[in-house]
């Protein structure tokens, strides 16, 4: 439909697609039809994996949380759920992260300090204390040492009375992200691929309704790439953990039904309703044409989706709330299985129970009062969206196409050529936030150039929390069966020497109390360290 004219702007998105400024039936029909719409609960997805979607059961409430010790953390835990949480969202400090024990001198400063420390099961046993793990699934939000932390809770959940089998939950475990974006990396890339296969592996025979691996497009996206660009990347990085245990004789069906997402939300509100649509459609195409499965739910894209940091801004930081109501409303209209929302001050320290209760509250809201769990995929049918929809997975399938082109999503990470595209990227969105070419309401737009004076809360980093971590450490270390240690760590090390999965001898070592470095150090033994490539 030509609603040009020559006095309007040209209007891009994120992604690269030009915004017309009227939509009509031609243009649905122009950017591909309807093929991809279908049903909700029915292949391919686009309207939701769910058939009645949030009018039989509405997405769970996940806010990330944790920090200091697991005292500390547990206690939080109990408030958010209190205040009417229904999931869990661990925060590891960098420490536990880059597997590291809480007394290592290059901990020092940093245990407790943006997340929980872990250092043995005793940790874990703490921090889940009077938590109904049937009733609150919890999702681990680790990546370098995942199979340790796994390994940890699941058991932990065994020694407390659950039955593994049917444990459910997950870990984020997605190793190549983190080469791209955050960099809590430990091993070098092959054998950081291995390790996320054995936890596929060991969980399909022991623990198949938990969820090892949830791609994480968020941190990509937080890393400077566009909305397409965040899902086709994390397709990409998926497609290789399949690969990688499709190889070890695993059919599709009997794994790929447990893969999770971890997305992003921040930025135009259609263009990122489309991008989940666009996802879902995408998503189960792959699964069947290019993996042949044949469970429908093989071809469900499961996700989190929620708030990005990357949206919220340090200045006028209570405009922040309204972007995350924003944000929010954004998940709900995309069909999210689990909703995640930054809170207002999450832009410069760790979120407050007053701020963490109010994204809270405004889940909640959305989920009691606005209709939006009162019929499935209120968007389909409108032509702009449609259209988008049909626009945005082409886009996807563009770039998947172009990263096979230049040798594979593995091959790029390890040149360090995906890392070196998104910080340009990343750079150049920085460029036209300064410049006002990319609009940021109280930051290069509506700026008060004598602010208010406003009390923030600050989360004071306590140096107590860290003393009393390491010397609960020195406790483990000392009442602990160091024989059973010794053995434990030996199986570990011949296991990983042989290229066994390494996930049994994980599991019997945190049962013997052996710490997060001392399993990570182990295996640096073997499989190394990473060295990240310099490019330009």
């Amino acid at each position: 439909m030509d609603g040009s004219s020559s006095d309007l702007k040209e209007v891009v998105n994120e992604s690269g697609i030009e915004i017309r400024p009227l939509y009509g039936p031609e243009d649905v029909e122009e950017s591909g039809g309807i093929e991809f719409i279908g049903d909700p609960g029915s292949y391919p997805f686009t309207r939701g994996i769910h058939k009645e979607m949030y009018r039989k059961r509405p997405w769970t409430m996940r806010q990330y949380a944790g920090f200091g010790n697991p005292v500390d953390t547990n206690k939080r835990f109990k408030y958010l759920i209190e205040n009417g949480q229904t999931g869990l969202n661990v925060a590891f400090d960098l420490a536990t992260q880059t597997g590291l024990d809480s007394d290592n001198v290059l901990a020092e400063g940093e245990v407790g300090r943006v997340g929980m420390a872990i250092d043995s099961l005793r940790d874990m046993e703490i921090a889940f204390d009077g938590i109904d793990l049937e009733k609150i699934t919890v999702s681990l939000t680790i990546n370098g040492s995942a199979a340790i932390l796994i390994g940890m809770y699941l058991a932990m959940a065994e020694k407390k009375g659950y039955d593994v089998s049917k444990l459910r939950g997950t870990a984020q475990n997605d190793i190549l992200k983190e080469f791209v974006g955050r960099g809590t990396w430990i091993f070098p890339v092959e054998p950081s691929i291995k390790l996320v296969g054995d936890t596929i592996e060991y969980c399909a025979h022991n623990a198949p309704k938990y969820s090892p691996v949830s791609v994480c497009g968020y941190h990509i996206r937080e890393s400077g790439c566009n909305p397409a660009e965040e899902i086709a990347y994390a397709f990409c990085i998926a497609k290789a953990y399949a690969d990688e245990v499709k190889a070890r004789g695993l059919d599709i069906d009997e794994f790929a039904g447990r893969l999770s997402y971890n997305l992003n939300i921040f930025g135009n509100l259609f263009e990122q309703v489309a991008k989940f649509r666009a996802g879902r459609g995408l998503w189960a195409k792959i699964i069947k044409e290019e993996y042949d499965a044949k469970d429908p739910r093989s071809m469900w894209l499961r996700m989190i989706a929620g708030g990005g940091g990357g949206g919220l801004t340090f200045e006028q930081p209570e405009v922040n709330i309204v972007r995350g109501a924003y944000y929010a409303l954004i998940s709900a209209l995309s069909g999210t299985q689990t909703m995640a929302l930054c809170s207002y001050d999450e832009a410069y320290t760790i979120p407050t129970e007053y701020s963490a209760r109010i994204s809270l509250r405004t889940m909640q809201l959305l989920m009691e009062e606005t209709g939006l769990c009162d019929t499935v995929d209120p968007m389909a049918g409108s032509y702009y969206m449609e259209t988008l929809t049909n626009q945005m997975r082409d886009k996807m399938e563009e770039i998947m196409t172009d990263v096979d082109v230049q040798g594979g999503v593995v091959e790029m990470i390890k040149k360090g050529e995906l890392q070196a595209k998104v910080s340009g990227q990343a750079y150049q969105m920085q460029k036209d936030i300064d410049s006002g070419a990319f609009p940021k309401v109280g930051v290069n737009c509506y700026r008060v150039e004598e602010e208010e004076e406003h009390e923030v809360e600050f989360h004071p980093y306590n140096t107590k929390d860290a003393e009393l971590q390491i010397e609960s450490l020195k406790e483990i270390r000392a009442s602990r069966d160091q024989v059973a240690v010794d053995k434990c760590l030996a199986q570990l090390k011949a296991d990983a020497e042989a290229g066994k999965n390494v996930m049994p001898a994980i599991v019997e070592a945190v049962k013997a109390y052996v710490t997060v470095g001392e399993i990570t150090d182990t295996m640096v033994e073997i499989y190394g360290r990473y060295e990240e490539p310099i490019v330009f």
